[in-house]
């Protein structure tokens, strides 16, 4: 089913960005004016909380799209 695949794709990108995410800030440098990259902590929490919304998202649509598939079995037996 399309949507089990399509779900499962916005699964593995939501991953992906809270891991890039969780790594800037774990990367972040008490002293900014050290390495002179800066991270943006606000920043990095709000894509934090955007991925996990995503993930969140993603379940739901591959739970419904499980339950479809369920109830497609169930007519079709």
């Amino acid at each position: 089913m399309e949507i089990l695949g399509t779900a499962l794709q916005g699964l593995n990108s939501a991953e992906t960005k809270l891991d890039q995410a969780a790594s800037r800030i774990s990367h972040a440098s008490a002293d900014t004016g050290v390495s002179g990259d800066s991270v943006d902590l606000a920043t990095e929490m709000v894509n934090m909380t955007v991925a996990k919304e995503e993930y969140q998202a993603n379940l739901k649509a591959l739970q419904a799209g499980n339950e479809i598939a369920q109830h497609t079995i169930d007519i079709l037996a």
